[in-house]
């Protein structure tokens, strides 16, 4: 085990909670494991090693990365989320395997998936948007957690009005999914490009209501309008 890991380990382990342990547990239809401990607490633990670690090379780091991830704790897959991003600046193409390699065996619940996409494979995406065609393919994973981190990796960009054409491909190919954790994550996708982008989003969401399931629907059109609301809520067929 590498040092750092080793006192990342001993630090979470003195500030677990028994009690927040099991509070924490009730955001979660699966079993997960955690320490129990304020996010701000892993935050900072997570903070204080990334100073001590930036200095190495990024495959190593990436290295430290999955022995976190390894534990299946909580807290520590949090430490990979915040280190992640900080390494944007040196991302190469290739690095999107990594990133499916995490999430197709590490992840394990939509915190740490999110925690993951949102900015990590956000940012390489940025980066580099051909790796669009990856996420697309991620659409067609058996693993509930692929599927959802190609919309949730999205997020950012499309809040910022970016990708628009991309978010509605990824949200046709997710369309009819049946898992209830996947289609709030295309619909929160369709909500932060409303931002941005109402209209579009309202048109396609009235185009696709049909077939659109009603979770998916009502995140998709919470920041709308309520008059607009009211018109996709209509069921008019």
């Amino acid at each position: 085990m590498d040092p750092v890991v080793e006192a990342i380990r001993q630090e979470f382990a003195a500030q677990a909670d028994p009690e927040l342990r099991e509070r924490g547990q009730r955001f979660f239809k699966e079993e997960v494991r955690c320490y129990g401990m304020k996010t701000a607490t892993a935050v900072a633990i997570a903070k204080k090693y990334w100073k001590e670690v930036k200095s190495r090379e990024k495959q190593e780091i990436f290295a430290l990365c999955e022995e976190l991830y390894s534990s299946g704790m909580m807290e520590e897959a949090f430490v990979v989320s915040r280190w992640a991003p900080r390494l944007a600046d040196r991302y190469e193409p290739g690095d999107i395997t990594v990133f499916r390699h995490w999430i197709e065996n590490y992840i394990t619940n939509w915190a740490t998936c999110d925690g993951l996409c949102n900015h990590a494979v956000g940012d390489f995406i940025v980066r580099y948007p051909e790796g669009i065609e990856e996420l697309k393919r991620w659409t067609q994973s058996e693993n509930r957690w692929m599927r959802r981190a190609a919309a949730v990796s999205l997020i950012v960009p499309a809040k910022r009005g970016e990708f628009l054409d991309e978010v509605l491909a990824i949200a046709d190919l997710l369309l009819t999914d049946r898992d209830d954790l996947v289609q709030k994550g295309y619909g929160w996708l369709l909500k932060e490009a409303s931002r941005k982008h109402t209209d579009e989003i309202f048109s396609y969401v009235m185009a696709k209501k049909r077939e659109m399931p009603r979770t998916a629907l009502r995140y998709a059109i919470e920041l709308m309008p309520k008059e607009l609301k009211a018109e996709v809520m209509k069921k008019d067929w």
